[in-house]
């Protein structure tokens, strides 16, 4: 059952994401080729039109191959054939349809569930938070002059800022704003913390919800722009990552662990991290790097800066060799996943 929940999560985002590109390729007069879910092998197929609808034999990834996408083509229907507005508009459809699910899902899960705003619940007595003068009930609105709005962010700064202990913290206490700088002090976690809990979720209004919707999204593409500074940084390694297969397993974890709780707490639980997996794939796919969204936009954008296209079958060139490099990470990812599984 959990793998089934896994996989149907997993399909959902994929598929919206090769939508978004189909859906703006359609509207572009761009002829679409073959719509398909999964890698590998076909195992179902029908041709609609002038497109082919596939589901291949590996439930991971998907595509949406249009005419002349990697090559110099002739025909006005083609990828390249089309302006390089045109083409930035397909390509970043797909990171783009991601970000909109993300926001979607977050309606629901903020509606239902509630809230985080960065308000204090209670303060452990000696903490540097307490020591600081911070009270339950304050609102943060700034850790080292950077704004933030969810409580959660506090522990990711916490997280990804353990070399001084020191942060200034900003909160709005009845209506005041001030300044204090705190004293973190260290936790087992092995990082530094501020000493505070928020003691439960806020329901919102109508506007509240979409307010905090909006930010749930802005808050999962910040945490995966901090967990990529991590990696670089060298703070973790590639068995840190987690690919399909982890993820599959996490989704699973996560539906087992809700089940006590009630079918609430375990639709709320799978929608959430449901936001987490898009948001991180719609950032993922927008980085520079060949092969992904992202790669394909810097060439336009290169493209639109030089007024001249750089040569199609060169550009297809840098997109099948990372292409291969991209394969041969998700290999190496996939077998540190199940590793991890192996060892529990």
């Amino acid at each position: 059952m959990k793998i089934l929940i896994a996989l149907i999560i997993f399909s959902l985002i994929i598929i919206i994401h090769e939508f978004g590109h189909f859906s703006f390729a359609k509207l572009n007069g761009i002829c679409v080729e073959e719509f398909s879910l999964g890698l590998g092998p076909t195992i179902f197929g029908v041709k609609k039109g002038e497109t082919k609808y596939s589901i291949k034999l590996l439930p991971f990834g998907g595509s949406c191959m249009m005419l002349g996408e990697d090559g110099d083509s002739t025909d006005p229907r083609s990828f390249n054939s089309k302006s390089a507005l045109a083409r930035f508009s397909v390509i970043f459809a797909g990171p783009f349809f991601n970000f909109v699910l993300a926001f979607i899902l977050a309606l629901f899960v903020i509606g239902l569930g509630g809230a985080d705003p960065a308000v204090i619940g209670t303060v452990e007595e000696g903490s540097g938070a307490y020591e600081a003068g911070l009270e339950p009930g304050d609102r943060i609105t700034h850790l080292d002059g950077k704004r933030i709005y969810n409580y959660r962010e506090i522990s990711l700064y916490n997280m990804m800022n353990a070399q001084n202990p020191d942060v200034e913290v900003t909160y709005v206490r009845n209506g005041q704003k001030d300044t204090v700088t705190v004293h973190r002090k260290s936790a087992e976690e092995g990082y530094y913390i501020l000493g505070i809990t928020m003691t439960k979720d806020y329901k919102q209004n109508f506007l509240g919800v979409i307010k905090y919707s909006f930010l749930e999204v802005r808050y999962q593409i910040k945490s995966t722009f901090s967990s990529l500074a991590y990696l670089i940084s060298g703070r973790a390694s590639l068995n840190d990552m987690s690919g399909p297969v982890g993820i599959v397993n996490m989704i699973g974890d996560t539906y087992e662990e809700s089940l006590s709780y009630g079918v609430l707490t375990v639709v709320l639980n799978l929608l959430s991290f449901s936001i987490l997996l898009t948001a991180n794939l719609g950032v993922m796919n927008l980085l520079p790097l060949p092969a992904l969204d992202g790669g394909r936009i810097l060439f336009i954008l290169i493209e639109m800066i030089r007024g001249k296209r750089i040569d199609p079958e060169k550009e297809g060139i840098v997109h099948l060799v990372g292409l291969v490099m991209l394969l041969v990470l998700m290999v190496i990812i996939m077998g540190n996943d199940i590793r991890h599984i192996i060892q529990g």
